[in-house]
């Protein structure tokens, strides 16, 4: 597994970098603040990131937030001194929480949970996006379209847009199995949301959805396309 380590505290680092290469995990990486930890997971991909609550200008909690919106299979581990932000770690979907100080026998039944999660198929899908200075964790069911935004998409629910930090291929790819289908180079539309299907110039396809106003259309191949999975002759 891939791990980073982030805390502001030099020490706190190297004791645990020192206790995961005692496991086998060799090679953690290092970061001492936020901002450098958000560097590090644009640029790698991390299987793992532990992370310390309570550093300075950017909590942990707040980091985990931002580096689930980059990367929703990253396994965040938080660790500290207090045992009181538990729930707000795991409202976030970490998979661990140490308590410092933690023996090398915690640290190794944190990590075995975080294989075991990762080896499971997960019981339910759910997509952490940007709603504004918050976020949102969106069941596939509760989107009614995606729309292509540069580099990320922009989910429609029925609280308004949020963004994802994924762009549209990516997540035609994922969300497929649940029921969406891409009518334009820009839009994907879950199914189970349409409310009306109108044929406009060039047999293109004008939806619209249950759960809001929105109208979208399809381009012309997307149309098509669309007719032939659903068996319109």
């Amino acid at each position: 597994m891939k791990i980073l380590v982030v805390d502001d505290e030099a020490l706190a680092r190297t004791r645990l970098v020192r206790m995961l290469g005692s496991l086998g995990h060799e090679n953690a990486q290092e970061a001492g603040s936020a901002d450098e930890a958000l560097e590090r997971v644009q640029q790698e991909e991390f299987d793992v990131v532990f992370l310390d609550i309570n550093m300075p200008k950017k909590s942990g909690l707040e980091l985990g937030y931002e580096l689930k919106y980059l990367n929703e299979d990253i396994a965040i581990i938080f660790q500290t001194a207090y045992e009181e932000h538990a729930l707000k770690a795991f409202d976030i979907g970490a998979v661990g929480y140490l308590v410092k100080p933690y023996s090398t026998e915690q640290l190794r039944q944190t990590l075995d949970r975080v294989l075991k999660a990762k080896q499971a198929q997960p019981k339910e899908y759910r997509l952490l996006s940007k709603y504004g200075d918050a976020h949102l964790l969106l069941r596939p069911d509760e989107i009614a379209y995606v729309k292509a935004d540069l580099s990320e998409v922009m989910l429609r629910s029925a609280k308004g847009f949020s963004y994802y930090a994924k762009k549209i291929s990516e997540l035609e790819k994922r969300l497929e199995p649940f029921g969406f289908f891409r009518i334009h180079r820009s839009y994907l539309i879950n199914v189970n949301e349409i409310k009306k299907i109108e044929t406009i110039e060039q047999s293109k396809l004008r939806f619209s959805f249950k759960s809001n106003s929105d109208i979208i259309e399809s381009s012309k191949d997307g149309a098509k396309a669309f007719r032939e999975r659903f068996g319109e002759k």
